[in-house]
């Protein structure tokens, strides 16, 4: 009786590349940041601005009314700092 064996055939794995001798230094390049790794770069914080609003309406005497005002404020000096 004659049986049909149907081989396989398994691809070789490709070598794992070498890796660099102990004393080596691995050469990197500057990554050019996206543009919106930039502005999040220079953009401040939820939390950030909210602290520095905070701190204008405890400069004020804890008046209520100006809040956004307050925000705006801190939002453009965080910024300043940032640029």
């Amino acid at each position: 009786m004659l049986e049909t064996i149907s081989e396989t055939v398994k691809k070789a794995k490709t070598p794992a590349k070498p890796r660099a001798a102990a004393g080596a230094t691995r050469k990197t390049t500057a990554k050019k940041k996206t543009v919106a790794e930039q502005v999040a770069a220079t953009t401040p914080s939820h939390e950030e601005i909210a602290q520095l609003a905070r701190r204008y309406w405890a400069e004020r005497g804890w008046h209520e009314g100006q809040a956004e005002q307050d925000w705006l404020r801190a939002e453009q000096e965080l910024m300043k700092m940032a640029s």
